[in-house]
């Protein structure tokens, strides 16, 4: 069941295994690719994904994301789920000028520093960071909020004015994380229910 790695789990795999010869020169054509609780360690071979535009990469065993430096066309990523401790600095954000979705939420981040370097996403609107020790710290939205210009939800709410602008007390349904505000822009996966009939 463990592969370890992209390249192993699309060789090795039945289903895939037809597809083995022509599997290095369609990667630069793939928009789409999602390996979800495949127990993956390493990203490697993603940097020839140059069209990718939605990753999935969640329940894993990730700590390094370098390899998405060239997938400059991506609009969500979802790497929720998984070892990462450290993101990659500012320059590696700043190329990501598409981004809109990133899912970071159960993570290892500790440290509100490693997650202000997505100051450089220009476009970024949606992210999570909840489960994570980061999450834990006293006003993490407040400085995420405030370092992030363009998002517009954090945490499956949407950003109060209130967040912004210091001192400002707004009536109780403007208030930060208030359920109208509420904005589930991560749904869990939902795994199909078969019925079975008896014979």
């Amino acid at each position: 069941m463990f592969h370890g790695t992209i390249t192993e789990e699309l060789t090795s795999h039945e289903e895939w295994s037809h597809y083995n010869e022509n599997i290095r020169e369609d990667q630069k054509d793939f928009v789409f690719v999602k390996f979800n609780g495949l127990h993956l360690k390493s990203m490697e071979n993603l940097q020839s994904y140059i069209s990718l535009r939605v990753c999935i990469f969640s329940n894993n065993f990730l700590t390094d994301i370098h390899p998405l430096q060239s997938c400059i066309k991506l609009i969500k990523l979802d790497l929720h789920g998984n070892q990462i401790k450290n993101l990659p600095d500012t320059k590696f954000w700043s190329g990501l000028k598409n981004l809109k979705l990133l899912y970071l939420h159960d993570n290892g981040f500790a440290k509100l520093k490693n997650i202000c370097v997505l100051s450089a996403c220009p476009s970024l609107i949606a992210l999570t960071v909840f489960d994570c020790p980061v999450s834990l710290k006293k006003g993490y939205r407040h400085v995420l909020v405030n370092s992030i210009w363009p998002l517009k939800a954090l945490d499956h709410h949407v950003i109060s004015d209130e967040e912004i602008i210091q001192n400002w007390h707004l009536p109780e349904r403007f208030k930060a994380c208030n359920h109208r505000l509420f904005f589930n822009f991560c749904p869990a996966l939902r795994k199909e229910k078969r019925k079975h009939s008896e014979v």
